[in-house]
């Protein structure tokens, strides 16, 4: 099994403590190895392909936001703790510049999450601009974007992780509306996988 970077630093304290309070603090030394094994459980970093053509979530969840802005879609996944937390590119491009934005710490599936901690991704496509956020929660402290500007990037590719949390939005290129969409809010989703939207050709 694969992990995210980040695993280690979270999970090897809490195995090693187990270690410590075995042979005096027994079910200390349980609880400790439990949360090591969430830890590792938590950090996992599944292969994944898309299933189709077209734009593919950048997150496991679920839908949480749909809506215009301006002349393109945004579409918004929330990422439960039950849910794989690497992030996938959405489409092939090149990284124009990639933006860490300081902010709160609101829950990830509330109004007010707009004014959260981020790492903004801007992507050019062959079908115009588009943008990728890595949006922070009520206990996310840490977004890890993999790439940074002058990247080329590949649809389902891995581009980062959060810490814990939270929301992954995509901003559609221009090309794409909302006859385009495949999915409305509520609908579960995979990284990498599940298609958000795509174009007849």
């Amino acid at each position: 099994m694969r992990f995210a970077p980040g695993a280690r630093r979270f999970a090897v304290p809490a195995f090693a403590a187990a270690a410590v309070l075995a042979p005096f603090a027994f079910p200390l030394a349980v609880v400790a190895l439990a949360v090591g094994g969430f830890v590792a459980w938590f950090f996992r970093d599944p292969d994944r392909q898309p299933s189709g053509p077209g734009v593919v979530s950048p997150a496991d969840g679920h839908v949480s936001v749909v809506r215009e802005e301006g002349d393109q879609l945004r579409v918004g996944v929330f990422m439960n703790v039950t849910d794989v937390h690497v992030n996938r590119a959405p489409f092939d491009g090149r990284v124009e510049r990639v933006t860490h934005r300081p902010g709160a710490h609101r829950p990830a599936f509330s109004k007010e999450s707009e004014r959260n901690e981020r790492v903004d991704v801007d992507v050019a496509t062959d079908e115009g601009p588009a943008e990728l956020s890595l949006i922070a929660g009520a206990f996310a402290r840490r977004i890890h974007p993999y790439v940074a500007g002058g990247d080329d990037i590949e649809r389902a590719q891995r581009i980062g992780h959060i810490d814990f949390g939270s929301r992954a939005d995509v901003l559609l290129p221009p090309a794409y509306d909302r006859e385009d969409l495949l999915v409305e809010e509520g609908d579960s989703v995979r990284a990498g996988e599940s298609i958000l939207a795509a174009q007849e050709r």
